[in-house]
């Protein structure tokens, strides 16, 4: 059987493309070139399917959550306050899993970060 190697492209529908490019390098490190190309670490990537009336992606009009790896979570989301970014209070921590924050960009996407475990 033929499978998948890994996840080739996150694509999203913007009002404003360029800001919100600008914002995912500038609040978040994602130093993509003029094609869109990131070369990101290696390390683990969760696929996961979520119930459709899940709160957790925020929204209920949200119907994908893009999720980062991040190497310190409180770093990162001071950070993004310190840049004045939407972020969420609470953190959740799972064990064996890490830790989790949330951020929502200009556009209203819930974006997740995870400090693994």
């Amino acid at each position: 059987m033929e499978r998948v190697l890994g996840i080739g492209g996150y694509f999203m529908r913007a009002a404003d493309p360029t800001t919100l490019s600008a914002w995912y390098r500038d609040c978040l490190g994602l130093d993509a070139d003029d094609n869109g190309v990131w070369r990101q670490e290696a390390g683990p990537t969760v696929f996961a399917t979520f119930e459709t009336e899940t709160d957790y992606f925020g929204s209920r009009a949200q119907r994908t959550m893009l999720n980062f790896r991040v190497r310190d979570l409180d770093a990162m989301l001071a950070q993004l306050r310190a840049r004045g970014a939407d972020v969420a209070e609470e953190i959740q921590e799972m064990t064996g899993v890490g830790r989790f924050g949330w951020v929502t960009d200009p556009e209203g996407n819930r974006v997740e970060l995870w400090q693994p475990a």
